[in-house]
């Protein structure tokens, strides 16, 4: 392998498009894989991505193509595919990647058939047991305008190495974890809860009432990851904490802007109108709920979003239910035990 990598990266939405940015700035060349033929055509004649991540001047090196067998010849990839389309994207890529090259899931949430995190649906889709993945708070725009941010790639072998000298640069910071699981349940339940979060600030809740959706919010994802073998200081870190905070105070955060039109009383047909991006946490919703529900643990906020998505309630009844729950001990010992329902 010569000192520049090149790099494939599987999805050309915001965050696909941030960080072919960051790996043009860590010297690496870069492949992007668009579905939309004028996705391509604007990344290659233009230099940019005005549907996904407008106001960008793209690197004139970064290359897009429709073609996913192009990722062959690549050194390593990444995939950015929408959660409820990477199974299928990731079948399409079997036959086109070997094995030996590393594979980062980049892609936050949970897949709402399996319960599967997103490198176990990559893994089983591409018949590889070695994927490994990133998270952390890194808001796309702000990567690719190159400002400072700090993520963590997770996994076991020479791959994380590989994806680290990939990304890293100046300004993009890459620690490094061998438990995927743990980032990847911060990253997933992060945008239920900034959907809550959002709900909150557009009802008139106030600070108070945000931070603590934040606090009991992050309770809730440190008893699934627990659940589910994740380490408790992963979740208290960059994946876990560091990216609810981000997800849950930002403007820039499709899912906290998402809660707060439903705050502000908007219908979920008007916001989703016309919009190009998906907002995961009103699709990881429905998956982490059936999940908690599946493992037998208590995750009372983000039921709560899935029943007011769903419409299964009004936000009003919602937070009624919530406010009406004991509070008892913040730090029940039975829950340093087990982490499942108590009551």
């Amino acid at each position: 392998m010569s000192d520049v990598l090149h790099l494939g990266i599987v999805g050309a939405g915001a965050w696909g498009t941030a960080l072919a940015c960051a790996a043009r700035r860590a010297g690496s060349d870069v492949l992007i894989w668009a579905h939309e033929a004028d996705t391509v055509t604007a990344v290659n004649a233009e230099h940019e991505n005005p549907v996904f991540l407008p106001g960008i001047t793209l690197d004139p090196a970064i290359a897009a193509t429709t073609d996913l067998s192009a990722l062959g010849a690549c050194d390593a990839i990444l995939l950015v595919a929408p959660s409820a389309h990477l199974r299928r994207v990731c079948e399409g890529l079997a036959g086109q990647v070997d094995h030996a090259i590393p594979v980062c899931v980049c892609t936050k949430g949970i897949e709402l058939a399996s319960g599967k995190l997103m490198t176990a649906v990559a893994g089983e889709a591409m018949g590889r047991a070695d994927i490994v993945g990133l998270s952390g708070p890194s808001f796309a725009a702000e990567v690719a305008a190159g400002l400072p941010t700090a993520v963590t790639v997770a996994g076991a072998g020479d791959a994380t190495g590989v994806i680290s000298a990939a990304l890293s640069g100046p300004t993009f910071r890459i620690y490094r974890s061998d438990d995927v699981t743990g980032i990847e349940i911060g990253g997933a339940v992060k945008n239920v809860i900034a959907i809550a979060c959002g709900m909150a600030m557009g009802r008139g809740l106030g600070n108070n009432a945000r931070a603590a959706v934040i606090s009991r919010g992050l309770a809730e994802m440190a008893r699934l990851g627990e659940v589910l073998g994740a380490r408790r200081e992963t979740l208290m870190g960059l994946s876990g904490l560091g990216d609810l905070v981000l997800t849950c105070t930002g403007d820039l955060s499709r899912n906290f802007t998402f809660g707060k039109g439903l705050g502000q009383g908007r219908t979920i047909a008007e916001l989703m109108a016309g919009r190009t991006s998906v907002v995961e946490g009103a699709v990881t919703a429905p998956a982490v709920t059936t999940l908690a529900q599946r493992v037998g643990v208590e995750m009372p906020i983000a039921s709560a979003i899935h029943d007011v998505i769903a419409g299964h309630e009004s936000l009003d009844q919602a937070i009624e239910r919530l406010l009406a729950r004991p509070a008892g001990n913040e730090f029940d010992p039975k829950f340093h035990q087990t982490y499942v329902k108590q009551e």
